[in-house]
């Protein structure tokens, strides 16, 4: 606390707010950002904010936006997101975010603002109880009632939210305790959070090497959440040495090197047949960090429950998650790192499925050459062209959409940090990921895709993007309709779509009025000039690209779903 604080408030020396001690807390565990949309039952917070200039707050214009921003933020570095938002309304709008950080399992730590102690349990205004509201949802949920806790919660929220499968966490506060003049510890600084890594076994090792040499078709499923740079590099040596074929779970694409010849493609929505026979038909189905969900198993579709028909290996860094669903054969409980680690160190096998996994190989390649599609505007190329620009470092946000089926398929991840998506399929991803992004790494190219239902859903994160210089690239996928519903009617109910229409705004002219860079492209023949355009502007840049509806996917259209479901075809 300031001489200037401690004289107006009459506090007595060496005292700070809960307030105070809270952000003092977050610094002295290394949080360097935070996200916010700022309300009255926190203002203790954004007052010690003054006092702590090297921490980046970014202020957004909705809780649901500010929860996505610093939910990515703890996926691109591994840290907690940290998130403020007000009680009531705001906590509501920020839980968007949270859940998409459950499913996704991102670290990241929610502060509500809550109703003065003194004030609850009588419905006062804007009053929830933020355990019940949140707590199907979070690993914990809690309220700091006495502000010389304040460290004890803060040290636990960053333990829990890092350890074994992250995932977020939820404090409210008080406002009347963020108030409360206490004494912080002398050793504050001294504590810092340290993350605990589950090893594997010797055993362990031994026996997932006897298995392998016992396979003949194995095939390995990377994803989840913890990965390093070092982690990635030894699990590469790992796929090498052992030529093993590798594919990446839903959203988990950048975990591997798209471009490597043992790189078989993404298991998720719209897989690719031939990879989706080849999980049925691998004889050793190795899971490194997937827990194997419903979008990576089809349905539950590609791996039998409870027990594999394939020889079963799961590795996982949390015990919980080790026949939740599916009963291994050989269950690992360590952390990404430290099995990658061992995995590299272990002997190699002698591989008796070479053509195994080139084959896997020539599958993806043959699966990445795009068919023309209805419409001026030809997706397919259009990825071809971002494929060639966008240095190898480049990030690619989206959010939840039929458009998402292109980016998926057709760019190619070269580096650990490049897939920002939500596993939880959440709409309105994109761009609040690609602003935490940006404002991580300002040198790299972020380049956000949305579609024109799911763009609409934090538009207003655009003022956000231009109040802070966040020069990102837009691309606004709009065919009016919400696209993936009207598939799955013309799937279910041919003929009879209702309420997928959408009037839209002029969405070039609407970034134009937030004051940055807005383009229209209406053919293909539009986009490589208008890429450079956006490129060079030197602020936040949107292109709107308008497509057929009836490119509904890479595949197929939306008159052929109605006519194949009218003929009692695969629903």
């Amino acid at each position: 606390m300031s001489e200037r604080d401690e004289a107006v408030s009459g506090a007595a020396p060496g005292t700070m707010s809960g307030g105070a001690l809270l952000v003092a807390c977050l610094r002295a565990h290394g949080a360097r950002r935070a996200f916010c949309v700022p309300g009255e039952s926190y203002l203790e917070v954004i007052d010690a904010f003054h006092d702590h200039p090297d921490l980046d707050v970014v202020v957004c214009r909705q809780e649901g936006g500010a929860a996505m921003m610093a939910e990515a933020h703890g996926k691109l570095t591994g840290e907690p997101g940290i998130c403020f938002v007000t009680r009531g309304p705001g906590a509501t709008n920020a839980s968007a975010g949270v859940h998409v950080a459950s499913q996704d399992s991102t670290p990241m730590i929610l502060f509500v603002g809550q109703v003065a102690r003194g004030q609850m349990e009588r419905e006062a205004f804007q009053e929830l109880d933020y355990r019940q509201v949140f707590g199907s949802m979070v690993k914990w949920a809690a309220q700091i009632d006495e502000a010389e806790r304040i460290p004890e919660f803060i040290g636990r929220a960053f333990a829990v939210a890092t350890a074994g499968r992250p995932g977020p966490v939820v404090l409210a506060l008080p406002e009347d305790m963020l108030r409360d003049m206490v004494t912080p510890p002398a050793d504050l600084g001294a504590h810092a959070h340290r993350r605990a890594d589950a090893y594997p076994g010797p055993d362990a090792m031994d026996r997932l090497r006897a298995m392998l040499a016992e396979a003949e078709r194995p095939l390995v499923i990377v994803g989840g959440s913890g990965w390093t740079e070092e982690a990635r590099s030894d699990f590469q040596r790992f796929i090498e040495a052992n030529g093993l074929p590798v594919a990446a779970s839903f959203r988990r694409q950048d975990l591997f090197d798209n471009g490597h010849p043992n790189y078989a493609g993404d298991v998720g929505v719209g897989v690719n047949p031939a990879l989706a026979r080849r999980v049925r038909e691998c004889d050793l189905l190795i899971s490194v960090g997937s827990r194997l969900s419903e979008m990576v198993t089809s349905g539950y579709s590609l791996v039998a429950i409870p027990r594999p028909a394939q020889s079963f290996v799961h590795v996982h860094p949390d015990p919980e998650e080790l026949g939740r669903v599916y009963q291994a054969d050989l269950p690992v409980n360590a952390s990404l790192r430290a099995f990658a680690h061992a995995a590299a160190a272990m002997p190699p096998v002698e591989p008796r499925w070479a053509d195994w996994t080139r084959q896997a190989r020539a599958d993806y390649e043959a699966w990445q050459q795009p068919k023309a599609t209805p419409g001026r505007v030809q997706m397919g190329e259009v990825m071809r062209q971002l494929n060639e620009r966008l240095p190898d470092d480049a990030i690619l946000t989206n959010g939840a959409g039929n458009y998402t089926v292109w980016p998926h398929r057709f760019h190619r991840h070269r580096r650990l940090g490049t897939q920002l998506a939500p596993t939880s399929g959440s709409m309105g991803y994109g761009l609040p990921a690609a602003i935490a992004a940006k404002r991580e790494h300002p040198d790299r190219t972020v380049v956000a895709f949305a579609g024109d239902g799911c763009f609409q859903m934090t538009v207003q994160e655009l003022g956000t993007a231009v109040q802070y210089g966040v020069n990102v690239l837009i691309l606004v996928i709009n065919n009016g309709i919400y696209g993936t519903i009207q598939m799955h009617q013309e799937r279910r109910h041919p003929g009879r779509a209702r309420f997928t229409d959408l009037v839209n705004p002029d969405f070039a002219a609407l970034a134009r009025a937030y004051g940055a860079h807005g383009e229209l492209v209406e053919e293909t023949a539009g986009f490589a000039p208008a890429l450079e355009r956006a490129l060079k502007a030197g602020k936040p840049a949107l292109i709107e690209l308008r497509t057929d509806p009836e490119a509904i996917t890479p595949n197929t259209t939306l008159t052929a779903l109605r006519e194949t479901a009218r003929a009692g075809g695969p629903r």
